[in-house]
């Protein structure tokens, strides 16, 4: 077979070469154990926890030691894509503070934009020249099998119960003179490109994966589709290509395409690359609520893989990288423990600390963590959040709450016990925040029903409200709760209630909880002398004034 007239006849246009292409991406100049990352999403508009997960970690290993974390669009599969999607990942990523030194969604001409394209179908051009290449040595060839005829031989390998796919006898253009192959071309039959496998079914490579370990595989033997019929290349041919030329150091990737490693292993080996070093995460995992067993998060049955769900509810992008670094590296959560006012950022994060086996994704730890870390901000910090996911979730009720600035100031102060001896930890996300402060803007339904019958809880009001001064001290509010227990038969004094309960009809705690549901519709509540001053004595009084009969 003359490979160079094969290749000429395939590649006429192609007149570059491997070695331009070395010369147009040049070795990047970086300190000495800076790594390269990357995130090569499919532009689907769909972007997860996973993806997050995997980016959090791919940021954190580049910026370590002053590397580079980029984005690159795979859109080999253009059936898949979705306009706008690479805006809705950089958004999306953007809002959990992950941000990349150079890629798409970067204007082409920008100064770190050098190994651009980063969208593959604008490579195509690239990948043509190693393409090329491989024909010239004899490492790929043109093949014109329709897809009846494959799908009847997948059909033959399944009923001889043997390996499907494209390999040894079943691969019958692999061996076709180019005689037979000018004459297909010249019938302008359609082709695809494949590698011609050099892989020995009884042979096994020794792959060592950065957060697996040393793991060994069968070598791949399958003749690989390199490049579709539309010369558009396949993920695998295209993401070896562009991890070399980028100069990716590292690639850390899902589970799922562990499988693909003897493929991915071979392409280096024919292209003449170094192999970057893979790591596979775990999958993320929950406990399913029907079996009790664990299972991966699905994007059919959980609505929580989507990253969407977390920006509408207003998680704060701060708690859900904290709670993805506990998944990530086993040894995080001591390190936060211990250093709990230091920027995340500090953590010494490392791939060998990274989790082997399934990542259970656990809500109520989630929204522990959240609680913690909502609980350290001050009050103008968190309404700076409220407000930027009030603005981006059009929440109109929300935004005319947070045009009172110094109203909603002071209800922060309170319900985060700010300047108190220890903070609340009541605060999760914005939506369960919102449902939380809302009473202080709308007289709410009641949530906990008042002990007392009708009567009581009337004469209560109304005893409360004939002696309330607005302009009395904490202390002096409470003094008039105990005169107006007293005068209704209630202890005032708790020691004497608990030593003779049968004696009264209540204590003056009982009062209070009447008053607190009366005004805030909770028999649970942040200081009510404090919640009364929020909201004004005119709201206050209307408030309760409704359960006066």
């Amino acid at each position: 077979m003359d490979n160079k007239r094969l290749a000429q006849l395939l590649f006429p246009d192609v007149t570059a070469t491997p070695e331009d292409m070395e010369k147009r991406f040049p070795e990047r100049d970086l300190p000495k154990k800076a790594e390269v990352t990357r995130m090569g999403p499919s532009p689907t508009g769909f972007i997860h926890l996973g993806n997050l997960y995997s980016a959090l970690a791919d940021e954190r290993i580049a910026h370590r030691n002053g590397g580079v974390f980029y984005l690159r669009i795979e859109d080999t599969d253009e059936k898949r894509k979705v306009d706008g999607a690479v805006d809705i990942i950089i958004n999306a990523l953007r809002y959990f503070n992950i941000e990349f030194d150079e890629g798409a969604g970067f204007p082409d001409d920008a100064p770190n934009n050098q190994y651009g394209p980063y969208v593959q179908r604008q490579r195509v051009d690239i990948y043509h020249v190693y393409a090329k290449d491989l024909v010239e040595k004899g490492l790929a060839y043109p093949c014109f099998c329709e897809e009846d005829a494959l799908e009847k031989v997948r059909q033959e390998q399944e009923e001889a119960k043997v390996l499907t796919g494209y390999y040894g006898k079943y691969a019958t253009c692999r061996n076709l003179t180019l005689e037979q192959i000018e004459e297909n071309l010249k019938a302008n039959k359609p082709y695809v490109l494949r590698l011609r496998s050099n892989g020995d079914p009884e042979k096994e490579i020794t792959f060592v994966d950065s957060i697996k370990g040393e793991i060994k595989l069968p070598e791949n033997i399958h003749d690989v589709v390199l490049l579709k019929k539309d010369g558009v290349p396949t993920y695998h041919f295209a993401h070896a290509i562009d991890d070399h030329l980028m100069r990716t150091t590292v690639v850390i990737r899902g589970g799922e395409w562990l499988a693909s490693v003897p493929i991915h292993y071979e392409l280096f080996h024919v292209l003449g690359f170094k192999m970057p070093k893979y790591g596979h995460t775990a999958h993320l995992m929950k406990i399913d609520e029907e079996t009790g067993g664990k299972r991966k998060l699905s994007k059919r049955k959980d609505p929580e893989l989507s990253l969407d769900y977390y920006r509408k509810d207003g998680y704060h992008p701060l708690a859900m990288k904290v709670y993805l670094l506990t998944l990530l590296n086993s040894n995080f959560e001591e390190w936060h423990e211990k250093y709990p006012d230091k920027d995340i950022n500090e953590f010494p994060f490392s791939i060998d600390k990274m989790n082997q086996s399934g990542a259970l994704f656990d809500k109520d730890k989630l929204h522990s963590i959240c609680k913690n870390e909502l609980s350290k901000l001050s009050e103008y910090e968190m309404y700076d959040f409220m407000e930027d996911w009030a603005k981006n979730n059009d929440k109109t009720e929300v935004l005319e709450w947070l045009s009172d600035k110094e109203k909603m100031l002071n209800v922060f102060r309170l319900c985060m016990g700010i300047g108190q001896k220890r903070r609340r930890k009541d605060f999760e996300y914005a939506t369960q925040i919102a449902d939380m402060i809302r009473y202080f803007f709308v007289a709410e339904e009641i949530k906990d029903s008042f002990k007392f019958d009708e009567d009581t809880v009337s004469d209560i009001i109304k005893t409360y409200l004939a002696s309330y001064n607005h302009e009395e001290d904490n202390s002096a509010w409470f003094n008039k709760l105990k005169e107006t227990a007293e005068k209704l038969g209630f202890a005032s004094d708790m020691k004497a209630y608990k030593a003779n309960p049968e004696n009264y009809k209540g204590n003056v705690s009982d009062i209070a909880e009447v008053i607190r549901i009366g005004v805030t519709g909770m028999a649970n509540s942040p200081d009510l002398w404090t919640i009364n001053h929020i909201i004004g004595e005119d709201e206050m009084r209307a408030r309760l004034t409704r359960f006066v009969k």
